[in-house]
């Protein structure tokens, strides 16, 4: 049964604030430590993920998302040994959505084991592109609290319902895909439907240590990137997302940001009184933070020291295959809807080619992520940093041909 429904009133962060300390205080909480501000770790989250085998949605997938959390290990192991076709977000979505985890030719049982480790998911990995035709066939995804109804609650940073969205935009998961989460039991709360939002993720199967629930939830998933609940700083710390949107745009849909919406604007001011709070989370769809769930030793200084990222040297990327009909002014306007736009341009239509100089790494690499995919007067534009930037990152523009 589910754990006692909590007293009226409550928030999200309430319940998760619940979980985190019954984790904790339990002694069920496991590594890494502590669980409060993450998708908890737990003892027994193996024997969990091994019941994701006896299901028939997985048994019939080829093609298996699960989530980079720690209590997902199991999980991600399943799927290798099944030997399906593995794919775990990247961290933050910084460097695009997907990446697909390819285990050296005879892999043993033991290195399978290791490619299911958040390192081995770094070592093991290659990026999937927007235009790869990714077709997911089932969906793992991490929670902090979950009811048997199917509601779910994840750490506050709306991860998990950004990538789902941005799935549907891709056309890489289609309205029956089975969506499945692995917590402990204690996990299984009654929450109140009150307070899911239409961009929250529903879940269809629920796997703990000691059960397997279906919840035949009937509330609708999300249909897609819910644009006028995006920021224009949520765009700019997903490269992917921008790309994304310029995509929706050009096929005549409405990406208006949650920035030009004044009415909604308004409104979330007055559904939140302390907008300080919220300013404190700039994550996608993300619940206003709670100060007990910062972790201070997560956070990196340079992340909020803007003068850390830039430098005097300048970082290149490479654009090519660019349509001869294509003028100069066409391109910058696609990298300023992007919001990508370089210091400097370096124009060569006749070699179909241009090259963007930005005042640092950072920017270079969120140019790359945001044009990958891309087309322009029908080509796919072909890009990377220029050669001479591809190992030490700096130096003068070698000639591409």
């Amino acid at each position: 049964m589910a754990a006692a429904l909590p007293p009226a009133g409550r928030s999200k962060g309430d319940i998760r604030e619940q979980v985190w300390e019954q984790l904790e205080a339990s002694g069920l909480a496991d590594f890494p430590r502590p669980v409060r501000g993450r998708i908890p770790n737990f003892k027994g989250s193996l024997q969990a993920c091994c019941s994701l085998r006896e299901l028939e949605v997985f048994s019939r997938a080829r093609e298996v998302k699960v989530d980079p959390d720690k209590p997902l290990e199991g999980a991600r192991l399943a799927a290798l040994q099944a030997r399906k076709t593995l794919l775990v977000p990247t961290p933050r979505l910084r460097t695009g959505l997907f990446n697909r985890i390819v285990p050296p030719p005879g892999a043993t049982k033991e290195m399978l084991r290791r490619c299911a480790t958040s390192q081995g998911v770094r070592d093991f990995s290659v990026p999937v592109g927007l235009d790869s035709k990714a077709q997911v066939d089932l969906v793992v995804v991490g929670s902090v609290a979950v009811s048997e109804k199917g509601w779910r609650i994840g750490k506050g940073e709306g991860y998990a319902d950004m990538e789902y969205a941005m799935m549907v935009s891709m056309g890489a998961v289609q309205e029956d895909t089975p969506v499945v989460t692995i917590v402990h039991d204690c996990q299984v709360l009654d929450i109140a439907e009150e307070l899911l939002g239409d961009h929250d993720l529903t879940v269809d199967y629920i796997l703990t240590p000691t059960r397997t629930i279906q919840t035949h939830c009937k509330r609708p998933k999300p249909q897609g990137i819910m644009w006028h609940k995006v920021s224009s700083e949520m765009l700019g710390k997903i490269p992917i997302l921008k790309t994304l949107r310029w995509r929706e745009k050009q096929a005549g849909k409405d990406v208006t940001l949650q920035d030009d919406h004044p009415a909604l604007a308004n409104t979330s001011r007055a559904a939140i009184p302390d907008r300080k709070v919220m300013a404190a989370n700039p994550q996608p769809w993300g619940d206003p933070v709670n100060p007990k769930s910062v972790n201070p030793k997560s956070v990196n200084p340079k992340s909020v020291n803007p003068k850390s990222e830039g430098s005097d040297t300048t970082t290149t990327v490479y654009v090519g295959n660019l349509p001869g009909s294509l003028r100069v002014s066409q391109l910058k306007s696609a990298l300023r809807e992007l919001q990508v736009l370089p210091a400097a341009l370096k124009w060569q239509g006749a070699q179909h080619r241009a090259f963007l100089d930005y005042r640092d790494q950072g920017a270079a690499h969120r140019a790359l992520s945001s044009l990958q995919g891309l087309s322009l007067g029908g080509n796919a534009l072909r890009v990377e940093l220029a050669k001479s930037h591809r190992d030490k990152g700096q130096g003068e523009i070698n000639t591409h041909k």
